[in-house]
């Protein structure tokens, strides 16, 4: 059975993690506009985005397709389905009414994304506190504010939700619930086509447990596969195909090659994955001890958990590694790397507890970065040097710097202070449950 404990301090620290990465409102994307315009369509029980997308500008144009004589969003249609309810209770306006820092669509965001991603932090919490008593508090911490999954715990991508559907589903085929890990699958992969990885990592791993388990585990994927194969029949008519093929954006020649755009890795998307201004080995460097601490979870006689975790983090990262835009245009990093996370974050508690100094350093380090592109990168666009060119530039130039310009805007400015003054609220939550976290394991 899948270990299972209460993290020390779980609810504070759940509270101050929600706090610090939701609160700021990320400048207005072209993923914004995709991903609203496909559900106000549901909404009004239609797949075609044509009112919407089809009359667009600027945003509006890139992250769309065409096919059939109409317009839909470029991504899985699962995204836009969970964003109804909250887009329904705020009333979400047209996107000629839309402000660069939108209050309205940040909620939007926030509803979503962001519940997925306190679950998430939720139940990586819980699995490593029962792999490592006494450490599931800092990775709890490390893997919600260290790690790309902050940045976009309250953006309309559909990276979050389907990280934590997909590790959901790993956490119930562990707990021997075959057909509820292929449900949570199946709607994974309706909410992000890149989830097929993961289906099939843990197809291997229904198969590891028995022919009945995986009987029951495919079954389950059934529905959502089937709702997935059905949207893309009616919009691209084909089950088979997926809407990049048809972007209209310039990149369309881009989007047609390879399986879901990716190829070989080469060098240069290698260089950015890892260690360009925003890469991985720079901005989360606590995640080559995760990748560790996996190797401690194998020789705890967790072999299969531990090789469907390596597993599907090698194949995402590979991938990242062969596509021609590995940060994905405008983002914090190499953003498609995050439905791995979590199950990254399956070493970090054994990782605590054998490498406990190297492990916080590393940690913290992973914090302050993230913290950085948390505030900063919807404006900023790149970090020229490393993002730790940039802090240490700010630290100097004060007010003359990039970070100090590319300032997102918060919810507290509701409350009247401005972007710098909200930034260091959001500076001190990290701070705090970081050091509450860490000192955890030395308070019972």
């Amino acid at each position: 059975m899948v270990p299972w404990a209460k993290p020390r301090y779980e609810l504070l620290l759940l509270v101050l993690v929600a706090a610090a990465a939701l609160s700021p409102v990320q400048r207005l994307d072209s993923e914004d506009d995709s991903r609203m315009c496909q559900t106000a369509a549901f909404v009004h029980l239609r797949i075609t985005a044509d009112t919407c997308l089809g009359h667009g500008t600027g945003l509006a144009t890139i992250d769309r397709s065409f096919y059939g004589g109409h317009y839909y969003a470029t991504v899985a249609p699962g995204m836009a389905a969970l964003a109804i309810p909250a887009y329904e209770a705020i009333q979400l306006p047209p996107i000629s009414k839309w402000h660069t820092f939108d209050l309205r669509l940040w909620f939007v965001r926030a509803v979503t994304a962001g519940a997925f991603f306190i679950l998430g932090a939720f139940l990586v919490g819980r699995v490593a506190e029962g792999l490592a008593p006494g450490f599931g508090a800092p990775t709890l911490v490390t893997f919600a504010l260290g790690t790309l999954a902050s940045s976009f715990a309250a953006a309309n991508f559909d990276h979050v939700p389907a990280m934590t559907l997909g590790f959901a589903a790993f956490l119930l085929l562990w707990s021997r619930r075959p057909l509820a890990a292929g449900l949570v699958t199946g709607l994974a992969l309706l909410v992000e086509y890149e989830e097929l990885p993961v289906m099939i990592a843990l197809g291997a791993y229904a198969l590891w447990l028995g022919i009945p388990s995986l009987r029951r585990y495919a079954a389950g994927v059934v529905p959502g596969a089937a709702l997935l194969g059905a949207y893309d029949w009616a919009a691209f008519g084909a089950p088979w195909r997926n809407p990049l093929p048809y972007s209209t954006y310039t990149l369309n020649a881009e989007h047609s090659k390879g399986l879901l755009v990716t190829n070989l890795p080469n060098l240069h998307a290698t260089r950015l994955v890892f260690v360009g201004d925003r890469g991985l080995l720079l901005t989360s460097p606590v995640l080559v001890l995760a990748a560790a601490g996996l190797v401690l979870v194998w020789r705890r006689g967790l072999r299969a958990e531990a090789l469907v975790c390596a597993a599907v983090a090698g194949a995402l990262v590979l991938a990242e590694c062969g596509y021609f835009d590995p940060y994905g245009g405008l983002s914090p990093g190499p953003r498609y790397v995050i439905p791995a996370l979590a199950f990254l974050a399956v070493g970090l508690g054994p990782a605590f507890h054998r490498w406990p100094r190297l492990t916080i350093a590393a940690a913290a380090a992973s914090v302050v970065a993230q913290t950085t592109l948390l505030l900063t990168w919807s404006v900023a666009g790149g970090y020229p040097g490393t993002v730790w060119t940039q802090i240490v530039h700010m630290l100097r130039h004060h007010a003359n710097s990039l970070l100090f310009d590319s300032l997102v805007s918060n919810v507290l400015v509701w409350l009247g202070p401005d972007k710098l003054t909200a930034a260091i609220v959001v500076c001190a939550l990290s701070a705090a449950a970081f050091v509450v976290a860490v000192s955890a394991p030395y308070r019972r």
